[in-house]
């Protein structure tokens, strides 16, 4: 198997007259041993479907399809198309998509499961794309990726830390998540300023009254410093009521509530 170095990006950036673009929140992952480490979180394998969100310089684009998985990979930025070209040069059963992953239906345009999600993404707009599939996209039953590390913790954080917030709701509601490593700024082109995370989430089956939940939730921490009773007025007609009926205190804050107590209040909130 051939991993892309560093010497080897750097190379295919200068060859295409290619450098990567701060506004879209790019950093080319550069180092073939996290690269190794981020396919084998992914057990990925012969005949898998894997989408990657933010294809970049092809380095894990190949290293998937050379572990024989199909790769349906997108890519944002147009000016990276002679890169992947020559990256990708080849390989079969990768297709790459030049398309706003974060505008585009990613429920019709996969098909059928299941997918395995791999990405390193993008700054800016990764959480948005993570939570959309987790919430809209069933078909993707387990996501592998590369987030800042700020971010993850805020993914896998539990109810009471100052971590803790609507992110860690929805995926609490989707998925058992989990930091595999840490991932150092140099590894990066250019490096960020901040470490980033690989993170593992595998789907589980989501409670019926799941967006109700989430709508809840992003009531009660739009308001984070309020009580649950005030808070949740704007969602909510007679919200004292309904924390009773759930067994929630009503002076509570949104921060106390682990996602099975959003799903329990959700199953009354409308009863």
């Amino acid at each position: 198997m051939t991993r892309q170095s560093r010497t080897e990006m750097l190379r295919l950036l200068e060859a295409h007259g290619v450098a990567p673009r701060k506004a879209l929140g790019q950093h080319f992952l550069a180092d073939p041993n996290i690269v190794e480490r981020i396919v084998s979180v992914a057990e990925v394998g012969r005949g898998d479907q894997v989408v990657e969100i933010g294809a970049g310089t092809g380095t894990l684009t190949r290293a998937l399809a050379e572990r024989g998985a199909r790769v349906v990979a997108y890519e944002v930025d147009e000016g990276l198309r002679p890169v992947l070209d020559e990256a990708l040069a080849g390989l079969s059963g990768v297709e790459v998509r030049f398309a706003d992953a974060a505008a585009v239906d990613l429920a019709a345009e996969l098909g059928p499961g299941p997918w395995t999600m791999v990405a390193n993404l993008p700054y800016g707009v990764g959480t948005t794309i993570l939570l959309t599939v987790l919430r809209e996209v069933p078909a993707v039953t387990r996501m592998v990726v590369m987030v800042q590390l700020e971010v993850a913790r805020r993914l896998v954080a539990g109810p009471g830390s100052k971590e803790y917030g609507l992110p860690s709701v929805v995926v609490g509601l989707h998925a058992r998540a989990r930091i595999e490593f840490t991932v150092a700024p140099q590894v990066f082109v250019p490096p960020p300023q901040v470490t980033s995370a690989v993170v593992r989430l595998d789907r589980v089956e989501a409670p019926e009254v799941a967006d109700r939940a989430v709508e809840l939730a992003a009531a009660g921490f739009g308001g984070r410093r309020k009580m649950l009773r005030r808070s949740l007025a704007s969602v909510l007609s007679e919200p004292r009521a309904a924390l009773a009926a759930a067994g929630i205190d009503e002076t509570a804050r949104a921060e106390d509530l682990a996602p099975s107590d959003w799903v329990r209040l959700a199953e009354v909130a409308d009863a």
